[in-house]
């Protein structure tokens, strides 16, 4: 029986450890699409609502009224969490991130509600704790009427690579 390979621990694994947290399987497609693209040194990596190894999110419906603005903000850190996973099984190695570019975030908000930033920081924090200066990025925090599966937020990341 031939030695199991190990795998390295990335840096930014460690680092999620020290926070407390850790890579959860990458989520699968829900529809016809693929979870990320790379173009040139770039990686797209599509939208996701926050569900972890396949779980029903957390928390279901509108901020500012089934969900509190924390909790938006833990489902947006599960979004990044998950978009971690898709990043590692794209490149191998999440080392490979040289820059976090964009996230742009989709809030479902209750009718006056405006602290989108607020929850799509959930995001935008952890990868500044990741990769402090070279994870900030450009953003944009939207807030919509809807989101699938009555998810509190959803948000996809841009992200440039070494080659």
């Amino acid at each position: 029986m031939p030695a199991k390979k190990k795998t390295k621990t990335s840096r930014v694994e460690a680092r999620l450890k020290e926070l407390g947290l850790e890579l959860p399987r990458p989520p699968t497609p829900a529809a016809t699409y693929i979870g990320s693209v790379r173009v040139g040194n770039l990686l797209f990596v599509g939208g996701n609502i926050g569900r972890l190894n396949g779980e029903p999110p957390k928390y279901l419906g509108k901020v500012g009224e089934a969900v509190t603005v924390d909790q938006a903000y833990e489902m947006a850190r599960n979004c990044a969490l998950n978009h971690l996973a898709i990043m590692k099984a794209a490149l191998g190695s999440l080392d490979r991130v040289k820059r976090i570019v964009k996230v742009l975030g989709f809030v479902n908000g209750a009718p006056g509600f405006t602290d989108m930033p607020k929850v799509v920081n959930g995001e935008s924090d952890l990868y500044v704790k990741l990769w402090g200066s070279r994870g900030e990025h450009a953003r944009a925090a939207v807030g919509v009427s809807s989101l699938s599966r009555n998810a509190p937020v959803e948000t996809e990341v841009i992200v440039e690579v070494s080659k």
